[in-house]
C-alpha cells in the first residue's frame, strides 16, 4: 500500500498588490534585513520612492511580508529587483507569487526578456530563468551598476527569462 503524498505547506492567505507610498518604510526595512546579511543589495528610501511604481508587495493581515520590483530597462528588457520575503513566511510560495506577478506585468507591457542579478540563482532557475553571462547583458543596465558599492567587482549571478 502506497502512503498518501505529503501535504504541501498551505500558502498563507495574502494579497499581492502594487505598492503605495505608505509601504516604502516597510519595503526598505525588508530589503535592509537581507542587505545587512550580504544577501541582496541595499536600496535607499530615495531609490524606493523614485521607483515606487515598479514595486509589488505581499500583504498579510495588514503587514507587508514580501516585495518585488519590475524595472523596465528598454523596449524588450526588464529587471526583477529587490525580491524579498520576511523570514517567517519564506518557503511558502510568496516569493514565487511576487515573481510571477512581475512576469505577468512584463508580458502585459510587451517585454520579451526579463533578467535578475541575484545571489540566489537557484530560486530563479526553479521558476524558468536560465543562468546567463553578465557580459552579454546590454550595456544600458550597467548605468545603474556604476552607482553600486560593489562595482566593478559584482559577485551576483545573472539569470534571464525569455518569453
Amino acid at each position: 500500500m502506497t502512503p498518501p503524498p505529503a501535504k504541501k505547506a498551505k500558502l498563507p492567505t495574502c494579497r499581492i498588490r502594487k505598492a503605495t507610498v505608505g509601504d516604502v518604510p516597510k519595503i526598505r526595512e525588508l530589503i535592509g534585513v537581507y542587505a545587512s546579511q550580504g544577501l541582496m543589495l541595499p536600496r535607499s528610501l530615495n531609490d524606493i520612492y523614485e521607483s515606487l511604481r515598479d514595486y509589488w508587495v505581499c500583504e498579510k493581515e495588514n503587514e507587508i511580508v514580501g516585495c518585488a520590483a519590475l524595472h523596465v530597462d528598454w523596449e524588450d528588457l526588464a529587471e526583477i529587483r529587490s525580491l524579498a520575503v520576511t523570514q517567517k513566511y519564506q518557503s511558502r510560495g510568496i516569493g514565487r507569487r511576487l515573481l510571477k506577478r512581475c512576469i505577468r506585468e512584463a508580458r502585459q507591457l510587451g517585454i520579451t526578456r526579463i533578467f535578475a542579478l541575484t545571489y540566489v540563482p537557484a530560486f530563479f532557475e526553479r521558476n524558468g530563468f536560465q543562468l546567463y553571462s553578465k557580459d552579454k547583458l546590454p550595456r544600458k543596465i550597467w548605468s545603474e551598476c556604476i552607482r553600486c558599492h560593489k562595482f566593478p567587482d559584482c559577485d551576483e549571478s545573472a539569470v534571464v527569462l525569455e518569453q
